[in-house]
């Protein structure tokens, strides 16, 4: 599973494989430093899954719905912790009206709900509106 991102000096498109989302990497084209993920990223439930077994880092995961208002509260912090966690951790976003499978084998009760996965397991959840600041703090610290 690889994700396309975009070359900040030159715009080629680079597919980045998950394994390497949270590293630093270098342009095909321009050579030029890819710094590692710092947005959230969209994902349906086969991505999800491919991310969870293919990422070296955690995997935070926004689950959400469009017509969710606290949803959209959340999606500005969502992004501050994205970027906060730049190069530790992997922050994805899935729609649970398009990816029902998902949100069931999680067990999602309430949206938005956040999951913490590390090594293929759940080690958080979180339901419910939060800061940027408690996402960060989900997330394990690595040596």
């Amino acid at each position: 599973m690889s994700v396309v991102r975009a070359c900040p000096a030159c715009q080629t498109k680079n597919r980045v494989p998950a394994a390497h989302l949270a590293d630093v990497g270098r342009c095909g084209r321009c050579q030029g430093a890819l710094p590692p993920l710092s947005e959230p990223i969209d994902v349906d439930d086969a991505t999800l899954h491919a991310l969870m077994n293919d990422a070296r880092v955690p995997v935070l995961v926004d689950f959400w719905a469009p017509w969710c208002a606290p949803c959209r509260m959340a999606a500005p912090e969502v992004k501050k912790a994205a970027s906060a966690l730049a190069g530790r951790a992997v922050v994805v976003k899935l729609n649970t009206d398009a990816n029902p499978r998902a949100a069931q084998e999680f067990g999602v009760r309430g949206i938005p709900m956040f999951a913490v996965v590390d090594g293929g397991r759940v080690t958080q959840q979180q339901t419910g509106l939060v800061d940027a600041g408690r996402l960060v703090a989900m997330v394990p610290s690595r040596p």
